[in-house]
């Protein structure tokens, strides 16, 4: 592979990365206005506290706030890529133990927007991992 082409290589994938990094942000911004603002209502239709979702709504609102700042940078670091990647992955891994743990309290729709939130995230970790670390 030539100077140029690798040049080249390099820089759509960071150009693909930093299109994930800020779709996780706008997926995770408008899931954390949403938790924040509707705590008091998604609390009864979900069966989760409200001030585990308010928490949970201004974490992930601080989180996309992060992955647009790593998004907006000239060159996204790999360590930095790492960390998204982790963080997603257990985050993953901690929605799944909510289900389990709290399947009593938990309503059924409660059970399919956790789950199927943690599926998005999944998808977001393995975008991430395929566009800045596998392949760099």
């Amino acid at each position: 592979m030539s100077t140029t082409t690798t040049a080249t290589t390099a820089a759509d994938t960071q150009r693909t990365l930093r299109g994930v990094l800020r779709l996780d942000a706008a997926a995770s911004g408008a899931l954390g206005v949403a938790a924040a603002a509707g705590a008091g209502v998604l609390d009864t239709l979900l069966g989760l506290s409200t001030p585990l979702l308010l928490g949970v709504g201004v974490f992930l609102v601080v989180y996309a706030t992060g992955l647009v700042l790593l998004a907006g940078r000239p060159a996204i670091p790999r360590p930095a890529t790492w960390v998204v990647v982790l963080g997603n992955s257990a985050w993953v891994l901690m929605s799944l133990g909510l289900v389990v743990g709290a399947w009593d309290q938990l309503t059924v729709l409660g059970a399919v927007v956790v789950l199927a939130q943690a599926a998005a995230v999944a998808v977001f970790a393995d975008l991430q991992w395929a566009t800045g670390l596998r392949r760099s």
